[in-house]
């Protein structure tokens, strides 16, 4: 068997490439930044791991991979990633889903209790040095209605039902919930406006496709209660950015917790920075002292299987985006 070619699309100076070296010695790696470190070498590749923000790179060099077999997203999110003619291709495609779950759904909880518990006043009073006391939520027995049940949804609805929070899970195929012990009740996409009602706290953690795009607007939440809060940990063009402003400002929500935005970094000045009813992260939600270690052995346990001929974990549905 001839030595597989793999094309690594990343700064070859970044540390957790190190994790490459446990890949079998007869591997060919290539490693680089720019169309021109790939010269002479695209055309034998097999793998292609594409590094966070090197999807450009990708679809670059893609007329002159023809034989590549594999590709693999290192991020979660494919809406940047996927292009027609990758779509179209016989290559398999695997990302890193489910490697950020478990701290997006601790960030889910810890957004809920923010906002039940009042933590931006018992910073501020603190800070002024203020005593006055004020009652808060007991979030036992509220609502998280979940917009996305992958795996990062069902790590938010683990905790929350650890917490003995009710969850509703919203989903394309709702039938995959039945018999989930932290589910009680699921819905297909018609039931969106359902959800909306019912939920105390909305989690966003749809992917980004045409079909997600802009599916929390203006109309999805005036449907929410007023005491709500918008979570989002999915991907920010899944909300109307726009439209949760105006809800902030108008206070027709309690809030929102928020991890993705339309553009990121989020521009000085943006609207969401002056708002005292939003929790904002900077998209490190999930950046943990181990989060890019453990991307590299899903991607390191992934290539031992390639080569085995044994099914990869995290296949995508590359029409469907996710």
């Amino acid at each position: 068997m001839r030595p597989i070619t793999l094309l690594v699309l990343a700064n070859p100076a970044a540390r957790y490439l190190a994790a490459l070296e446990r890949l079998p010695g007869s591997t060919h790696i290539v490693t680089g930044d720019t169309k021109e470190a790939f010269l002479g070498k695209a055309a034998g590749a097999d793998v292609i791991f594409t590094g966070m923000g090197f999807a450009p790179l990708l679809r670059e060099l893609w007329p002159d991979v023809a034989r590549v077999r594999w590709v693999h997203s290192f991020s979660a999110g494919l809406d940047n990633v996927l292009f027609p003619e990758l779509i179209e291709s016989a290559a398999v495609m695997t990302n890193s889903r489910g490697v950020f779950a478990r701290s997006l759904g601790e960030f889910v909880i810890a957004s809920v209790l923010f906002f039940a518990k009042e933590m931006r006043r018992m910073v501020r009073q603190q800070q002024e040095g203020v005593w006055a006391p004020f009652d808060v939520e007991e979030i036992h027995g509220q609502t998280m209605g979940i917009v996305g049940y992958g795996e990062i949804g069902r790590a938010a609805a683990e905790r929350a039902h650890a917490l003995g929070m009710k969850t509703i899970a919203l989903r394309r195929r709702p039938e995959l919930s039945g018999g989930d012990p932290l589910v009680d009740r699921a819905l297909g996409p018609d039931g969106l406006f359902n959800l909306l009602r019912e939920a105390d706290y909305v989690v966003v953690s749809a992917a980004l496709t045409p079909s997600t795009r802009g599916m929390i607007g203006e109309a999805e939440l005036n449907a929410m209660k007023r005491s709500a809060v918008l979570i989002n940990v999915g991907r920010g063009p899944v909300v109307v950015e726009s439209a949760l402003v105006r809800a902030l400002r108008e206070n027709r929500i309690k809030g929102a917790a928020l991890d993705v935005f339309d553009q990121e970094p989020l521009p000085a000045g943006h609207p969401f920075y002056g708002l005292e009813n939003v929790l904002l992260s900077p998209h490190s939600a999930d950046h943990t002292a181990t989060w890019l270690d453990e991307a590299m052995q899903l991607f390191v346990g992934n290539f031992e299987r390639f080569v085995k001929g044994e099914q990869l974990h995290n296949l995508v549905d590359k029409s469907e985006g996710y």
